[in-house]
């Protein structure tokens, strides 16, 4: 009898005490990936940037904080800065408002509409190393396809060395960026305008609101959440853009083409260290970006 109730009382003990660890043993797994993966390689970046390393990859010693003074010392890391800036924002916000339009597009029913929504995954499903490669070989100036036929259709009075010259490469590579961002952003807002129930619509009609106000008024605000999803993760995605930018113009002439990403990538080649401060100041961007904007949008508030 006694045995008995020493083997329940031990059975209650070990499922409470596993109890105790609530979701832990659930979640566990996540959270040691998010460590191998994100912090355990941010830890190290930032350990990096305070060390003297050798080009041959030998530590010799601390640097202390001579790396980010050196950086920040760049005669052409505020043009940089600058670029990003104008990169980001620029390409964001066409890829949404183009996006916008065409889940509006794909949302209705027309002949053929199965076909074009699968065409669209086309961009996403490429590499974007591969695609920006190939509007790098389109635009060559001796043998390239665009170039050739702009020339024949008189756009142009000749071949253009479209890459080399940094005024005419960014709107060829914000093109290619935006190209490679919209079937995500657009299939994420198409999702979104897919959970409005239709009855929200109808009364809207019952109300008398035409096509217009009712976009305004309630399209728009019930895919809000959608939204934003879209505008976070291109800001991310954009921002740390480096396959286009290194496929298409390696960031050059000098770094007139680069972004932060980019830049980099470029100061690996000459100071380690410096290049891992960069890495730092770059990732600190990124997070403020996104909180300013989380922020700005007030991303967790119900709308009225």
């Amino acid at each position: 009898m006694s045995s008995t109730s020493s083997t329940d009382g031990s059975g209650r003990k070990g499922r409470g005490g596993l109890a105790r660890l609530g979701p832990l043993p659930w979640i566990g797994p996540a959270v040691l990936l998010i460590v191998l993966v994100v912090l355990w390689p941010v830890y190290e970046m930032v350990r990096t940037s305070f060390l003297k390393i050798s080009s041959s990859g030998f530590v010799r010693g601390s640097a202390g904080f001579d790396k980010y003074t050196q950086l920040f010392e760049e005669p052409a890391l505020p043009s940089v800065v600058l670029s990003t800036v104008v990169w980001t924002l620029v390409v964001v916000t066409a890829t949404m408002v183009i996006s916008l339009a065409l889940a509006q597009l794909f949302n209705q029913k027309f002949p053929g509409r199965r076909l074009t929504r699968w065409a669209l995954i086309a961009p996403w499903a490429a590499s974007v190393v591969m695609t920006a490669i190939g509007f790098k070989w389109m635009l060559n100036q001796t043998a390239g396809v665009l170039n050739t036929l702009m020339t024949d259709l008189g756009i142009v009075d000749g071949p253009k060395d479209w890459l080399g010259d940094p005024s005419t490469a960014w709107p060829w590579m914000m093109f290619v960026a935006v190209f490679v961002s919209l079937p995500f952003t657009t299939y994420t807002l198409l999702a979104g305008l897919q959970t409005i129930p239709a009855e929200v619509y109808e009364a809207a009609r019952v109300d008398g609101t035409n096509t217009w106000q009712t976009y305004l008024r309630i399209t728009l605000p019930l895919l809000r959440p959608a939204f934003l999803v879209g505008v976070v993760i291109n800001l991310i995605n954009v921002f740390n853009s480096f396959p286009i930018i290194w496929s298409m113009t390696r960031g050059g002439p000098d770094s007139d083409t680069a972004t932060t990403t980019v830049f980099m990538y470029q100061l690996k080649n000459s100071d380690i260290g410096q290049s891992a401060a960069m890495s730092v100041v770059n990732f600190a961007l990124v997070v403020v970006m996104v909180v300013v904007f989380l922020k700005a949008s007030r991303w967790n508030q119900e709308e009225n």
